[in-house]
């Protein structure tokens, strides 16, 4: 799989809409065992909002960001949360024990993961007693806006330039994600939602994707010819798809939640 280079100014466009499902994660994280001590890693940070909204919900806890890129990094330290901690380091190598931490959060990062559901027990086996894993990932991997790329980049004209990596590592059905978070000892609370998000201006979807989904391929576009023909060609896909309506265009947004509590 292409890894990404990120952009922290395209992924803030949508800086509220992105971060609405972290809240509604948030909202079903019990109390942790440590009042006004919590030790709390935010896993795939990014450039600091996942960051910022885990500090007003627990305003006197160590937050400590983990992400593996510099330039999301560099944001998060002056626009994000500024009063965290933050380490560059690769969420498939990094190891939370040292941390002590009371709850492990990762948004939208384990979908650029092979292999995730094999970090869980790591994760869990480094929280403190009563503590938690939270997790919120995408599940609209068979939507328009993902199909039509997967679709576009095996084609004639960009099969040779992109390959045929997949676009994302992958994500489970909710099931998977349960059982594996009651195989590492937690007691899980798995659910989903599908938030239809209207998003305005020109060619919002393709402006959203840009963000998260369409960093491989425009990591691999090195020519600039090349980046803005295949936007171009994608751009319009999307338009026919996601068609402007009375509220905007109208983007079905579709999370998977999981939070896990430590027996």
């Amino acid at each position: 799989m292409t890894t990404p280079v990120w952009d922290p100014e395209q992924y803030l466009r949508f800086a509220d809409e992105r971060t609405r499902p972290l809240r509604d994660l948030l909202a079903r994280v019990p109390s942790l065992p440590h009042p006004g001590e919590e030790s709390i890693l935010d896993i795939g940070c990014g450039p600091g909002n996942s960051t910022a909204v885990l500090r007003e919900r627990w305003p006197h806890a160590r937050l400590t960001g983990v992400d593996n890129s510099a330039p999301m990094l560099a944001t998060a330290r002056t626009e994000g949360e500024p009063t965290a901690d933050y380490l560059l380091a690769d969420a498939r190598d990094y190891d939370p024990a040292p941390a002590r931490p009371d709850l492990v959060v990762s948004n939208a990062t384990l979908q650029w993961i092979d292999g995730h559901l094999g970090l869980l027990p790591r994760w869990a086996a480094a929280l403190r007693p009563g503590g938690a894993v939270a997790f919120q990932v995408p599940g609209n991997f068979d939507a328009p806006s993902h199909t039509l790329l997967a679709d576009l980049r095996r084609g004639p004209r960009w099969r040779a330039l992109l390959g045929e990596d997949p676009v994302r590592a992958g994500v489970h059905p909710p099931e998977r994600y349960l059982d594996a978070l009651g195989a590492a000892g937690c007691e899980p609370d798995v659910w989903e939602t599908t938030y239809l998000t209207p998003l305005p201006g020109p060619d919002p979807v393709l402006e959203w994707v840009k963000g998260t989904a369409l960093r491989p391929v425009l990591t691999r576009l090195a020519d600039p010819e090349d980046r803005a023909a295949f936007l171009a060609e994608y751009g319009r896909l999307l338009r026919e798809a996601y068609p402007a309506g009375p509220s905007g265009t109208v983007f079905p947004f579709r999370r998977i939640f999981a939070v896990g509590v430590k027996r």
